[in-house]
Formats: C-alpha cells, sequence, structure tokens
C-alpha cells in the first residue's frame, strides 16, 4: 500500500493546501491585509527574519556542527524555501495574525522564484550541479492554483455564508489538517524517513535550525514592539518551512536512480522530510501559550 504513496504525494500536498487556504480566506476580507499593508512594520520584519536570518542560522549550523555535506546542503534548502502554509494554519489555532502569515507565506512563495535560487547559490552553491534551475511551473502552480485561486474564493464565498462562515472553515482546516495526517503516514510508511540513518548530529542541527530561528524572530519582534499576534505569526512563519516545495526542489537538483547513493541528495531529501516535525514540535508550546495568554485577557474580572 505504502509503496505507491509517492506518486500521490504532490497531489495530496496541493489538495492540503488548497483547503487551508479555502478555509482561511472564508474567515478573512480585504480589510484584513490592507491593514497589514497599512501598517508594514511587522510585515518588513517578518520578511527580513526569513531570508536573511533563518538561512544564516542554517548555513552557520552546517559549518559549526560539521555535519555531512548533504545534511548541510539540506540545512540550507530548507532554510531558503518559504514559509509553509500550515504556518497559516498554526496561526489560526492560536489566535495569531492570520492575515499576517497569508501575507508572509504569498510575498515569500511568490519571490521565492529569485531569492531560493540565490540563497542555494550563495551558501550551497558548492553542492549543487552548476546548471540547476528550480522547478518554476510547479512553483507557479502552487502560487496560484493551490494558494491564491482557493483564498480568493474563500474571501468571496465567507460574506455570503453569514453564520455559517466559521463552520465551514473550520471543516476546510479539518480536511487539510486530515490531509497532512495522512502525508505524515504516507512517508513514514513508505520507508523514506529513517532517522538512524545520519546518526544524532543531522536531527540536532534540524532542532536547533527550528529553535534558534523562532527564538531570534521573537527576540527581534519584542525588539521592534509588535503586538502579540504579530509575534506570534512571525515566529511560527520562520519555523514552518515549505518543506514539499523543498522536496520538490530536490527531486529537479536529484533526481532519485533506483539502486544509486546519492549522499547530497539524500541528505536533502531527509532534512526535508524530517525537519517538519522538529518545526512542529516547537511551535505547539508557543501555540498554546499564546491561545492561554489570550483567553486571560478576555476573561472578565
Amino acid at each position: 500500500m505504502f509503496e505507491s504513496y509517492p506518486h500521490y504525494e504532490y497531489l495530496l500536498a496541493s489538495l492540503q493546501l488548497g483547503f487551508a487556504m479555502l478555509g482561511m480566506g472564508a474567515l478573512l476580507g480585504p480589510r484584513d491585509f490592507l491593514r497589514v499593508l497599512s501598517s508594514p512594520r511587522a510585515l518588513l520584519l517578518g520578511l527580513a527574519a526569513q531570508l536573511l536570518l533563518v538561512p544564516l542560522i542554517a548555513a552557520s549550523l552546517g559549518w559549526t556542527l560539521a555535519v555531512p555535506a548533504g545534511i548541510a546542503a539540506g540545512l540550507v534548502l530548507v532554510a531558503a524555501v518559504p514559509g509553509g502554509t500550515f504556518s497559516n494554519i498554526a496561526t489560526y489555532f492560536g489566535r495569531g495574525n492570520i492575515a499576517l502569515s497569508i501575507a508572509l507565506t504569498a510575498i515569500t512563495t511568490a519571490g521565492a522564484l529569485v531569492t531560493t535560487p540565490l540563497l542555494l547559490h550563495l551558501l550551497a552553491g558548492a553542492h549543487l550541479p552548476p546548471d540547476f534551475e528550480l522547478p518554476i511551473g510547479r512553483m507557479a502552480y502552487e502560487i496560484g492554483v493551490a494558494l491564491l485561486i482557493p483564498l480568493g474564493a474563500g474571501m468571496l464565498l465567507g460574506p455570503r455564508l453569514g453564520q455559517g462562515r466559521e463552520r465551514f472553515a473550520h471543516w476546510c482546516i479539518r480536511i487539510s489538517l486530515g490531509l497532512i495526517c495522512v502525508m505524515a503516514l504516507g512517508a513514514g510508511g513508505s520507508g523514506r524517513l529513517d532517522p538512524r540513518d545520519y546518526g544524532v548530529l543531522a536531527p540536532l542541527a534540524m532542532f536547533l535550525l527550528a529553535l534558534c530561528s523562532q527564538q531570534a524572530a521573537l527576540l527581534a519582534s519584542r525588539v521592534a514592539r509588535l503586538a502579540a499576534p504579530d509575534r506570534l505569526a512571525i515566529g511560527i512563519e520562520v519555523t514552518i518551512r515549505n518543506t514539499n516545495l523543498a522536496i520538490l526542489i530536490k527531486a529537479s537538483l536529484f533526481p532519485a536512480v533506483v539502486g544509486v547513493v546519492d549522499p547530497i541528495g539524500d541528505g536533502m531529501f531527509f532534512v526535508a522530510l524530517l525537519y517538519g516535525g522538529f518545526a512542529l514540535l516547537l511551535a505547539v508550546p508557543h501555540i498554546l501559550l499564546h491561545r492561554r495568554r489570550q483567553a486571560l485577557r478576555l476573561t472578565p474580572r
């Protein structure tokens, strides 16, 4: 059963993204995004953290911990791709600034056509083929068909649903979460994820990348005196990466060949698959803490 999972992974990832954006869009309106743009300090800080801070942390960890070249390249790859769409769901559950989270995801995903190859060349160029190119067609599909169109459809549909708006959004998000569980089971059951292959240093490097990225972004947000919902959105956005896109890029750069060992490509694939678990592990306490603080603020005294 699990042997055929890789053939459906991209379709599942696209559906997961589409349902997530449809549900988020149903809860948002144009005013939410205009509010983000009218006071762009949080947006600019989030972009700087994603495009500068996280890649530098990834490159520094790969060099400091002396991990295998494939793992070092995988850390840079995960840091070079935009924030993952699951960050929007996590921000929603944490009662953060959903519009800011989606704006950061959309801008960094669109900009990834330029920023991702640039960062890979600068920080991991020694490990890449000299003529490497990103799968621009699929990236454009992900941005348009799987992200922007469902988001816009949700924003149009939401006001027409009246009191059923939140129920519709909740069901879309539940379906999205269910698809994430299916993808996790598929990746594990197909034998593509075995942490024992790289010892302790590789998982440690991934955990530190997620932890340092999150804490550095939160510290910068506090120094900038951003509101708590903005801090949550930025902290989650820089921690949760678009590992589906990272896997897609790895497959384009280093196509798998049956029976052939590829230390660089296999290491990058290992990081792309495993990193999301560490990011989620660190995001959950952050979400729960913010929800608790929000509830205490709303509790009448």
